[in-house]
């Protein structure tokens, strides 16, 4: 496990037990169907769309008068959440960890050398070729940095649902109705990059094991709110690299409930689940998995009893029109 360092440009600098945001077009906006739209903050795809609830976070920090709070992120995977939180001025600071060191080395190199990492999106042939030479660079324990970096982000991008072990789109022969070059949308990905790298100095980046994180952050008392998507409890093996066993879903969940600041856990909604956190407030909702086609799960979101629920039918289906409804209210409220 690295140490924990804040990420600066110029200096050198990920915990997935999540690879990879959201599926769907590779350029900035895709229209949902409940009409409102969404701007891809990340240029990773993550299978599961937790992305969906961003906007119920935004709600979340408002009702709870946690604007301009510092943003804490133990599984951080493609990051979406935390940077349209910040970039939309919900949290001052982010901090993401994830322990798979492909995603760290990803998230280092928007940080410390876009320019390096731009040049690569830019030229990278969308090969069979380029994606077997990628995945070999991927799978080789000694790469590291920039070579680590792209490897990652290039697999995540030409693979199905972002995937790492997925497959490429449109299979080996390129027989599939989308090809590999199908969410490789080349200025729109540099774009998003060069986005994140000038908010660098608010950002913080660490590849701490999540409990360790939880720990650090009650010992150094900075302050701020926690949101912890740990892996799936039936699914995790299939989808992340640092899958968990019940027993680290165990510790996950002691730690965090001893935890003395504000903090939102999300899961897949099981038995063995509910009853680690079933002295917490919750709610369940549905939420549409980008790694299975149109398939629903039902998740849950508990919640640190300090927090005051939002009081909507489901968190992922909260639009902008939603949170600046409540905004409005609030501040009527208020005034």
């Amino acid at each position: 496990m690295s140490s924990l360092f804040r990420v600066n440009l110029g200096s050198p600098g990920t915990n997935s037990n999540h690879l990879c945001p959201l599926s769907g077009r590779s350029d900035h906006y895709t229209v949902q169907s409940n009409g409102s739209s969404r701007r891809y903050a990340s240029p990773l795809r993550y299978p599961g769309g937790k992305g969906k609830i961003a906007n119920f976070l935004k709600i979340l920090i408002i009702q709870n008068d946690l604007s301009g709070v510092r943003y804490v992120e133990p599984y951080a995977g493609g990051a979406s959440i935390a940077l349209s939180l910040l970039f939309e001025g919900y949290v001052s600071q982010v901090h993401i960890n994830d322990l798979n060191r492909g995603l760290h080395a990803f998230w280092n190199s928007v940080l410390t050398c876009p320019d390096r990492l731009c040049a690569k999106i830019t030229s990278a042939p969308l090969s069979m070729e380029e994606w077997e030479k990628q995945r070999n660079i991927y799978l080789d324990p000694d790469t590291e940095g920039i070579d680590l970096a792209f490897s990652t982000f290039y697999l995540n991008r030409t693979n199905r649902s972002g995937i790492i072990s997925g497959g490429v789109i449109g299979g080996n022969e390129q027989t599939g109705q989308w090809k590999i070059d199908a969410r490789f949308n080349r200025e729109s990905l540099v774009a998003r990059v060069n986005k994140i790298a000038e908010r660098a100095p608010d950002i913080t980046l660490s590849m701490l094991d999540a409990i360790d994180l939880i720990k650090k952050e009650k010992q150094t008392r900075q302050g701020g709110l926690l949101y912890l998507d740990p892996p799936y409890y039936f699914k995790g093996a299939r989808l992340y690299d640092n899958f968990y066993t019940h027993e680290d879903h165990v510790k996950v969940s002691h730690e965090i409930q001893i935890h003395p600041g504000p903090w939102v856990v999300s899961y897949d909604a099981v038995p063995e689940i509910m009853q680690l956190y079933e002295q917490c407030n919750s709610t369940q909702y549905f939420l549409n998995y980008s790694a299975a086609k149109a398939d629903k799960g039902m998740e849950v979101m508990f919640f640190s009893k300090d927090l005051s629920r939002p009081d909507v039918p489901s968190p992922a289906g909260i639009t902008l029109e939603d949170v600046r409804r409540m905004r409005r209210r609030l501040m009527s409220e208020s005034g």
